[in-house]
């Protein structure tokens, strides 16, 4: 048997594998396609403390090596969540993960507060990246600026009864600063990246392709990026990072791992085939038993300089 385990915050995961959140839905839809509770982890749906209508549509569109989104965190928020998909996720066997996002400092404490109360969630994921809401009176996103990082994650930290994972934007100058304020705000770990800032023009009706106008970009695209930034923060934070972006099959998970990932989430992929997340953990076992890793430390942070 291949050790594919993986421990981050203190919380042991049976394999690597995990659903990135929004693309994944809560589970329920794609647990039809595949047996959720072969993989690591299944990150949530970002939530909201009250619910949220989200961006005007069209909310996606295809493009070059990946797709835009402008869904704008629609959700039916905290209670409606605890009220209708906690009890699908306590029939599951794999961790969840929930993700949290909100305007205010205000709006991320309570709703985390209430989430303290539901047992089967192993970890927060604290969203203060997602490029297609405003963030309160923040100019641009929460995790674009370290003061408002720090201040964020260290009032979710100082209310919350479950692990911490800051999920940060790669749409900065140098993504290490943002890492060193979340890992000093006390984040048990970093999730990394979030979609890049993006447009599309439809040129027969000279319109944006979406309502939004712009939207994050994620996909196949965005690999190369994500994996030289994730390669940046292992070498600049001590805390675990799980790696997000452009992941489409097992040789691009092995990749992000290499480059200092404890773990990768796959999002776009998910869209494109819906086993996409069972396949890639057959190929990195594959790849483990071939190549006679005995662990997931053999391989992290690895590269061959």
């Amino acid at each position: 048997m291949v050790n594919l385990s993986t421990k981050i915050a203190g919380i042991k995961f049976a394999n690597p594998i995990f659903t990135a959140s929004g693309c994944f839905g809560h589970g329920k839809t794609y647990g039809k396609f595949i047996n959720l509770d072969k993989l690591g982890a299944v990150v949530c749906k970002t939530i909201t403390l009250d619910a949220r209508q989200g961006n005007k549509p069209p909310r996606i569109a295809d493009t070059s090596g990946g797709m835009l989104n402008s869904i704008g965190l629609e959700n039916g928020g905290v209670d409606n969540f605890i009220k209708t998909v906690v009890p699908f996720l306590k029939k599951q066997k794999t961790k969840a993960i929930v993700s949290v996002a909100g305007n205010s400092e205000r709006e991320f404490t309570e709703a985390v507060k209430k989430l303290n109360k539901v047992k089967i969630i192993s970890a927060l994921e604290i969203n203060i990246s997602c490029p297609n809401v405003v963030h309160g009176k923040v100019k641009g996103l929460f995790s674009q600026c370290e003061n408002e990082t720090a201040k964020i994650i260290k009032a979710v930290k100082k209310v919350s009864k479950k692990p911490i994972i800051a999920k940060i934007s790669p749409n900065v100058t140098d993504i290490t600063i943002i890492a060193k304020a979340c890992e000093k705000a006390g984040a048990d770990a970093i999730c990394m990246i979030n979609t890049f800032q993006a447009m599309g023009v439809d040129i027969r009706t000279r319109k944006p392709l979406l309502g939004n106008i712009m939207g994050g970009l994620s996909g196949p695209a965005i690999k190369p990026i994500a994996l030289k930034m994730v390669w940046e923060v292992y070498n600049t934070v001590k805390i675990p990072i799980i790696g997000v972006g452009g992941i489409m099959d097992w040789e691009d998970a092995i990749e992000f791992i290499l480059c200092g990932a404890s773990a990768v989430q796959i999002g776009t992929a998910n869209f494109v085939n819906p086993t996409a997340c069972t396949d890639i953990l057959k190929g990195v076992e594959k790849y483990f038993k071939e190549n006679k890793i005995k662990n997931i430390n053999e391989l992290k942070g690895k590269i061959k300089l």
